[in-house]
């Protein structure tokens, strides 16, 4: 089963929200903004992460120092999943990258 447009839109805008908020929870040193759709989350190195809708595809997608990925949306676990490896999702690899990028554990999760 896949998401039309609308409930596309509607869970990637709550997502990208949701990930705000779990980077300020998580204490780290890490910056973000969000303009035009696409939440850029910056590191005290410089390097940054970038999180995109990608409408076409009904993609979240995330560019990180390390590669890019792509994350399909899982109606029935309710979870953004790595399209490569869907037992992988979305906050639990966004913590691995923040991680990496940041030089120290960044854990988030979801509010």
């Amino acid at each position: 089963m896949s998401i039309d447009e609308k409930q596309f839109n509607q869970l990637a805008e709550a997502t990208m929200s949701a990930i705000e908020e779990a980077v300020e929870a998580s204490g780290a040193d890490i910056d973000y903004d969000t303009i035009s759709d696409i939440l850029t989350l910056e590191f005290a190195d410089g390097s940054k992460i970038i999180i995109n809708k990608q409408g076409p595809t009904r993609q979240l997608w995330v560019a990180a120092r390390f590669g890019g990925y792509h994350f399909d949306f899982d109606p029935e676990r309710r979870r953004w999943v790595l399209d490569s490896n869907p037992q992988q999702e979305l906050f639990e690899c966004l913590s691995r990258y923040c991680s990496e990028q940041a030089g120290e554990a960044v854990e988030l999760t979801e509010p």
